[in-house]
């Protein structure tokens, strides 16, 4: 049998069963169709040949016999592997005597009962202690560790282990009660390898299993016809030579095994290890299965609550997301405060956000793979817009290798552009595992090579799982839809609103800008009549001052909406001079205004000259239109930290908080037709913060009694 086939191995009709036990097969009619070698020896009595009914004069002498299987047979036998168990004298000796159902057959196994074992208190006797702890557990780890426990102090084996599968079915230990002298394996991982998918079946439907005696030759089972009995409910069913070796690289010598079954598919497992044969009675091992049943139960039940409570958790932070989104100007602003959130709600190790020209980089992966993996979505997104990839080999290979060990990504389009992405990343599984145990240990290598061994099987395991990350599950899946959805609605909401306000803002500009078309034109007018220049000409200089700072905005404007971002071209520059200049400007425009600056005499940084000025504009003009007149603007500017930071105050009450939420907004109805700035767009402040961005700083609102504060923080070098 070598390693490439075993997962194809006929292990349910291996033609043998294990030497503690013995079986015979019957048509329902009662005639003997199969038996083991050795089950005349073990039973203690004659039976007569193959085809022979219970009629035989051999049965006839064991009426005990005759009446179990005969009644058995009458009752109703649609469904395969429905097994009873009861007890059986023959002679002076007893017999555990389990019967099922095998399509049309009837299969009885006879174990026979040691004198010690005799006395069995009934299983639900037994189990009743345990069950009652089991109860009261209130979460899936205290349950594994209390069942592990009850099952060895039950069963006496030397070791038990709780297994809990994963996606990929590789199993971690993550409960164990052992003898003080064994080497632990709790969290150690065992690949899907080592439990072929012919016996993943086998474990659901046949949820208890018994190996009692490693080295022990299995018993072959002589039938009628040519086709081997199934023995996928067999109590005995012989063991492959793939796992008796894998138990001997082990030193094991008898094992038990208890399925914990969850939905029809093997969640975990209860792994009992002996270093001697043991037989476990039958009574103690449909106890250990009666625990596992009710531990499934419980574990249902809290992984339905787990769903619930992450699902709650879910929506609590989407809701917080979208309240914020709706609060904010972008959608990168809103996001920031739940990137830590949003990577524990998804279970990734990573976060890649884009916005326009600006991208937000969370976790281990580089600002230049997050990059390229933002371009590669732009152009090959899925129409649904929301990509589940796990491995590696779903990539392209270039963005393969800029990603590294990054393989596992859950990406949500944020709006209907295709432009914008919320990703979600993981690492592979080689990454994010931990091995538990020495590594250094080394076990026994079979014929069979050292896949078989357990460390042999973690390192075939290493392999197998390079380049492919922990997949993500429908719970997840489900929860990326929802917050796609929220901000898909946020968004269209958030669309309509500016575009009401777009709409108003180019009904204001309109009438700002035949305003000023109208002096000019009077003006001219005027000059061609003969006029005094020198009287004509301010009015003309003013106006088309008027209509450029509206044009410069809305060419701003349309440059930051259309995510191309402002052009900024940094130099190094006197940000001292700069200031003193703007407010010296401010002042002789507007005589009666007074801008206290206070200054070092110079301060090189690095900026934008034309760019710095205009936020500076902004800024002092700000200042003068909402300050309490007759009192000064305070301007000051200092180094420290390595930053720069300028703040321009002027008195006034502090700003209300529904306003102060969309300052920073490029459209704002409040700012429209607003008294103190007749003729104002209401994109100063938006623009102003995007020349801060565009210089690597930031724009801050305070308030420090009695004065509206605003603070423009950059970058020393």
């Amino acid at each position: 049998m070598s390693l490439d086939n075993c997962d194809r191995e006929p292990i349910h009709v291996p033609g043998h069963i294990q030497s503690h036990g013995a079986l015979l097969a019957f048509e329902v009619s009662g005639r003997l169709v199969s038996r083991s070698d050795n089950a005349q020896q073990l039973l203690g009595f004659p039976l007569p040949a193959l085809g022979a009914g219970l009629e035989a004069p051999e049965f006839a002498a064991q009426p005990g016999v005759v009446r179990a299987i005969r009644d058995f047979a009458a009752r109703d036998h649609a469904a395969s592997g429905v097994a009873e168990r009861s007890e059986l004298a023959v002679g002076d000796r007893i017999f555990d005597l389990i019967l099922h159902f095998n399509g049309h057959l009837v299969v009885a196994e006879f174990e026979e009962r040691q004198p010690a074992d005799r006395e069995i208190r009934p299983f639900t006797t037994l189990a009743n202690g345990a069950l009652s702890l089991l109860r009261a557990q209130r979460s899936i780890d205290d349950l594994l560790r209390v069942a592990v426990t009850a099952i060895r102090a039950l069963t006496g084996f030397d070791r038990v282990m709780a297994y809990r599968f994963r996606h990929d079915a590789s199993g971690d230990i993550v409960a164990e009660d052992r003898r003080a002298d064994l080497e632990p394996f709790l969290h150690r991982r065992y690949p899907a390898s080592d439990i072929p998918a012919q016996a993943r079946r086998l474990y659901v439907i046949n949820t208890l299993r018994l190996i009692a005696d490693v080295g022990s030759a299995p018993v072959p089972v002589r039938g009628i016809g040519s086709e081997p009995l199934d023995m996928s409910w067999s109590t005995l069913r012989s063991v492959s030579p793939i796992h008796i070796e894998y138990l001997g690289n082990m030193g094991v010598a008898a094992s038990m095994s208890v399925s914990i079954v969850i939905g029809g598919e093997l969640w975990g497992m209860i792994a009992c290890h002996h270093l001697a044969p043991l037989v476990v009675p039958y009574g103690k091992r449909v106890a250990c299965d009666v625990l596992a049943q009710l531990l499934a139960s419980n574990v249902q039940t809290l992984l339905a609550a787990e769903r619930a409570e992450r699902v709650e958790a879910a929506s609590t932070v989407r809701g917080q997301l979208v309240g914020a989104f709706v609060q904010t100007e972008g959608m990168l602003e809103a996001l920031r405060p739940f990137v830590p959130a949003l990577c524990g709600l998804f279970a990734a190790q990573a976060l890649v956000a884009s916005e326009g020209t600006e991208t937000l980089v969370h976790g281990g992966v580089s600002a230049p793979a997050g990059a390229e993996l933002l371009r590669w979505l732009r152009a090959n997104g899925p129409p649904e817009g929301l990509l589940a990839v796990s491995e590696q080999a779903r990539l392209p290979v270039e963005l393969s290798a800029s990603l590294g060990t990054w393989c596992g990504l859950l990406a949500l389009q944020m709006d209907d552009s295709r432009h914008d992405w919320l990703v979600l990343l993981r690492q592979e599984q080689v990454e994010t595992v931990a091995w538990g145990g020495r590594p250094e240990k080394v076990y026994k290598a079979g014929p069979h090579g050292m896949r078989l061994t357990p460390r042999g099987s973690f390192e075939v395991w290493r392999e197998i799982v390079r380049g492919v990350a922990v997949p993500w599950s429908a719970t997840e899946l489900e929860i990326a839809r929802g917050l796609q959805a929220e901000l898909h609605r946020a968004g269209g909401s958030r669309r309509a609103q500016v575009t009401r306000a777009r709409d108003q803002m180019l009904a204001v500009l309109g009438h700002d800008l035949r305003n000023p078309l109208q002096t000019i034109t009077m003006a001219s007018q005027m000059l061609a009549r003969g006029a005094d220049g020198a009287t004509v000409g301010p009015r003309i200089t003013r106006s088309s001052t008027h209509m450029a700072r509206l044009v410069s905005d809305l060419l701003d404007l349309s440059r930051l909406q259309g995510g191309m971002g402002l052009a900024v071209s940094r130099a190094p520059a006197d940000l001292a001079a700069l200031v003193r200049d703007a407010a010296q400007d401010l002042m002789l425009g507007h005589p009666g205004v007074d801008v206290a600056v206070e200054a070092p005499a110079t301060l090189e940084v690095p900026l934008d000259t034309g760019r710095v000025r205009q936020l500076l504009d902004n800024l002092l003009g700000n200042a003068r239109q909402h300050g309490d007149p007759g009192r000064p603007i305070q301007v000051k500017l200092h180094e420290a930290g390595g930053h720069v930071r300028l703040s321009v105050a002027n008195h006034a009450p502090p700003i209300a908080p529904a306003s102060r939420d969309r300052m920073f907004d490029a459209y704002k109805p409040e700012s429209l037709d607003n008294s103190r700035n007749p003729g104002g767009l209401g994109l100063g402040l938006y623009i102003a913060r995007e020349i801060a961005r565009g210089h690597g700083g930031t724009l801050v609102y305070e308030y420090r009694p009695p004065c509206v504060v605003f603070v423009f923080t950059l970058p020393r070098a």
